[in-house]
Formats: structure tokens, C-alpha cells, sequence
């Protein structure tokens, strides 16, 4: 059975627009991102969701997230139905 989530990792050099465009074509085939912060790239709480903000607004694709410790859970949100 194939899985729908992909692990991803932002570390020392935080998020470049090449981690955004790597991102991007992930979210092409896969629902759902786990997405893990060095400890290095984001100290607390408040940093690691201005960080997982700063990813939903620079992404193509609409997305939404969650924050768990230092792990931002991202998936594609869902298309309104007409």
C-alpha cells in the first residue's frame, strides 16, 4: 500500500526558496508533509508557527497545518464543493 505523506527536514539554513520549491512539488503527489525543524532553524514554539505561516504563504498550493513539538504536519486543503 503506498502512503500519502512525505518527510521532509529544514535545518541549520531555515527556509530557502529552494526548500519552498521542493515543497511545492511534493504537495503535487503527496496529501500530506511532515516537516521537521532542526533544533537549529527555529528555539520555541512561537518561532517554529511564524515559521509554518511563512511556509503556507509562500506556497503555491493551499495548504493547511499543524505544529507538534518541533514537526509541522502540512496538507493540502481541501477544494470547496460547488
Amino acid at each position: 500500500m503506498k502512503s500519502n505523506t512525505c518527510n521532509f527536514q529544514i535545518g541549520k539554513n531555515g527556509l530557502t526558496q529552494q526548500s519552498i520549491e521542493a515543497l511545492d512539488t511534493i504537495l503535487k503527489t503527496h496529501y500530506q508533509i511532515r516537516i521537521s525543524v532542526l533544533l537549529s532553524a527555529s528555539k520555541n514554539k512561537e518561532a517554529m508557527i511564524s515559521l509554518a505561516n511563512s511556509i503556507i504563504k509562500k506556497l503555491k498550493t493551499p495548504c493547511e497545518y499543524r505544529v507538534i513539538g518541533f514537526t509541522i504536519i502540512l496538507w493540502r486543503a481541501k477544494k470547496p464543493k460547488k
